[in-house]
């Protein structure tokens, strides 16, 4: 999607849009705070939902974008964005982690962050990842605010990533056996503590900023904000926002999520559906030994409820990219070309397996693991990067 120009315009039907899609989260986010069977720990997953599709949605930040723009236009910027998120995130990390963890030298690993073992496996989920961004156009978090922009492609892709979920159930077992069981959890503050593991988390990150900056091309600054409650209306719901603070925001709403309920992640229901309902077709195991015992993006059945936590912060994801959307004039259903349809379905099979693989994807492994200093957000990392490179070079000899 390109960027808006200062000089987008107002449309007032589209903010008009966007206000009842705000004022209805805010409703139903008050509706599940006083409910008996939701309460506000189904309120915040909704609302902290919201904010990081509005964040995603209005600054672009996508891990898959930031690599492309970088490895084929140069474009620095969106991987800066990148390493601002993950900087932050690590920082407001180590702030809570050593309230929580005070001797990080014993047995105890941080609650419930995706601290999880560093195998091989890593290695397999993340190429698979990569790769299906590159033929699917995006990662799974950016397929999901792209509905809100009418996209025809997300679904499509979605849809495979169900599918590859499938998939990567009747793989688990293998990859559990030969893999996670023989794995070292490698925890930085474990052997460096908090100060010694922030400290090399951030020179780390400095140093591959320092390299994009290098290699990549920064252009020139947009012309300044309009000073008047139009421009700043402007600058808000219109113009694309600038990529260093998507990455700020997001690293701050990171540590804010981790803080109030379970680190950043986008799959668990999809994987949970895809669990349930293949489990109900007979299409996956029964048996899968250690899945739901390791940190991650989970997919354990829930029956409690009809809307598990982050069946609703998906929710508030997609509806605030679709107010964000609406009101920058950025909902542009396209019709896509056939090729592209089944890029997009083969590379969101292969997102779902890569996920499965990893438990969790671009959001949950790479950045909530990186940001809890966790090797194993590093090794998906590298892979992921390997991936994507490898699906652009195959998707240009497509001609895709």
């Amino acid at each position: 999607m390109p960027e808006s120009s200062p000089t987008s315009a107002l449309r007032p039907a589209g903010l008009i849009g966007a206000g009842l899609l705000v004022t209805a989260l805010m409703a139903a986010a008050w509706y599940l705070h006083g409910s008996v069977f939701y309460g506000r720990t189904s309120s915040w997953p909704l609302i902290s939902g919201a904010v990081f599709g509005f964040v995603l949605q209005r600054s672009r930040f996508c891990f898959y974008c930031g690599l492309r723009e970088f490895i084929e236009e140069r474009d620095a910027r969106p991987v800066l964005g990148l390493l601002a998120a993950l900087a932050v995130g690590a920082l407001g990390y180590a702030v809570v982690l050593g309230a929580w963890v005070p001797f990080p030298e014993t047995t105890q690993f941080p609650p419930r962050a995706h601290v999880g073992p560093a195998g091989w496996h890593l290695l397999v989920g993340g190429l698979t990842f990569g790769i299906g961004m590159a033929l699917s156009g995006s990662c799974l978090s950016a397929h999901f605010y792209r509905l809100g922009e009418g996209s025809l492609l997300a679904p499509v892709a979605l849809g495979g990533a169900a599918g590859g979920f499938i998939l990567g159930f009747n793989a688990w077992e293998f990859f559990y056996v030969r893999a996670l069981t023989e794995a070292p959890i490698l925890w930085l503050p474990r052997n460096l503590g908090y100060g010694g593991a922030l400290a090399l988390q951030l020179l780390v990150l400095a140093a591959l900023a320092f390299g994009v900056w290098r290699r990549g091309i920064v252009p020139s600054p947009r012309p300044a904000m309009e000073r008047s409650l139009r421009g700043l209306a402007r600058a808000v719901w219109v113009d694309r926002w600038p990529h260093w603070l998507g990455g700020v925001l997001v690293g701050l709403l990171g540590t804010a999520v981790y803080l109030r309920s379970t680190p950043l992640g986008v799959t668990s229901e999809l994987g949970r559906l895809a669990r349930k309902f293949g489990g109900q077709a007979g299409v996956v195991p029964k048996n899968l030994p250690g899945l739901d015992e390791f940190p991650g993006c989970g997919t354990a059945y829930i029956t409690e409820v009809l809307f598990t936590p982050n069946a609703l912060f998906v929710i508030g994801l997609v509806a605030a990219a679709l107010a964000g959307g609406l009101a920058a004039g950025q909902f542009q259903p396209e019709r896509p070309t056939w090729p592209r349809v089944g890029l997009a379905l083969v590379g969101g099979v292969l997102l779902g397996f890569g996920s499965m693989i990893s438990i969790g994807c671009s959001i949950g492994t790479l950045l909530s693991g990186i940001q809890a200093f966790a090797v194993s957000g590093w090794i998906f990392a590298i892979a992921l990067v390997v991936g994507v490179y490898g699906g652009l070079k195959f998707r240009r000899a497509l001609g895709q």
